[in-house]
């Protein structure tokens, strides 16, 4: 069973969190870039509340992820959220950052790779979150790869999210994910989904739809002796998914566009992103906080089964309806 490290000198745990890892409780990890970088103020407060209470209803304890005064904030409060949300020029911190932010002592949002490696060392099994980074366009010649892909490899934690963006090359993005031997299993649908929308069109290799197997799976594959992530997907609700086709049509013309304009490397994603936003007239931000939100819930639901087997609570789960493919 996994209890707080308390003892760690880059860990700063609220008390509500230390207290529920100590009692064998479930928790969930968030990330804060969100809040810093992901939402425009007052609205980055909101769904940063919306998703704990999210978690709550799942049944676990939520933590929101930062990183301020030399350490890691494992569980925001109501304070850290307001001020990570209306201070200017925090920087986004990725797993490479984490040591020069920590050494100089400033505020940092994590991500998804920076928030799961903070996750790993505080003994929180679940993290969620909208969408993971993954293999870009093109990256045969620019050798763009996700610093989430490379961190699943060496983090510990059930990742819960929407699939990737769409603006990443999402066939590349599951082989890799399959050369690294990480887990991924689809929650309430057949196919691996993408962000904004339902599918990618890429077949999941597993569908799982007991919460109780699921957390098994997860356990299974780290009583194995693996130290990397599992990744379970669970699509957008539908009234809030943007058609996959539309968002395939800006992001091709979006592309001709960057190369014009000269932009490449890191600056990619935020254009494309911007562009896919300005062209659907913002349903990407009402898509973003409901995917948000969603996510959060299932995780907290698959922590509080995961927390029940672990303590010898889980009714022996049915089995029809897991679809494997071949």
């Amino acid at each position: 069973m996994r209890k707080a490290n308390l003892d760690h000198p880059l860990l700063s745990y609220s008390e509500e969190v230390a207290e529920a890892l100590n009692a064998s409780e479930p928790v969930v990890a968030l990330e804060s870039t969100v809040i810093a970088h992901g939402l425009p103020y007052p609205k980055n407060v909101k769904t940063a509340q919306d998703m704990e209470a999210a978690v709550r209803r799942g049944g676990a304890v939520p933590a929101t992820i930062g990183l301020d005064k030399g350490k890691f904030i494992i569980g925001m409060s109501s304070d850290d959220i307001e001020r990570f949300a209306s201070t200017d020029g925090i920087p986004k911190v990725s797993s490479r950052d984490i040591p020069i932010v920590l050494a100089q002592g400033g505020m940092g949002a994590t991500t998804v790779a920076s928030s799961i490696v903070a996750a790993d060392l505080a003994n929180i099994a679940f993290f969620a979150s909208a969408g993971i980074g993954g293999v870009h366009r093109d990256a045969q010649q620019s050798m763009d790869i996700s610093a989430d892909l490379v961190q699943f490899t060496r983090s510990q934690v059930a990742v819960v999210c929407a699939g990737a963006k769409s603006i990443l090359d999402l066939g590349l993005t599951m082989e890799y994910l399959e050369t690294q031997c990480v887990p991924v299993i689809a929650y309430e649908s057949n196919d691996f989904p993408a962000f904004y929308c339902v599918s990618s069109g890429v077949k999941s290799p597993h569908r799982i739809d007991d919460r109780s197997l699921i957390a098994r799976s997860i356990e299974k594959h780290w009583q194995l002796g693996n130290k990397s992530a599992v990744l379970v997907t669970h699509p957008i609700a539908a009234e809030d998914a943007i058609d996959k086709a539309v968002v395939d049509i800006i992001i091709d013309k979006a592309m001709v566009e960057a190369e014009k304009d000269g932009v490449s490397g890191p600056m990619m994603t935020p254009y494309l992103m911007r562009a896919v936003g300005k062209a659907t007239e913002g349903r990407t931000v009402q898509a973003n906080m409901s995917v948000l939100i969603s996510n959060a819930e299932v995780a907290g639901k698959l922590a509080h089964t995961h927390a029940k087997m672990l303590r010898g609570a889980c009714v022996e789960p049915k089995h029809e309806q897991v679809v494997v493919a071949s």
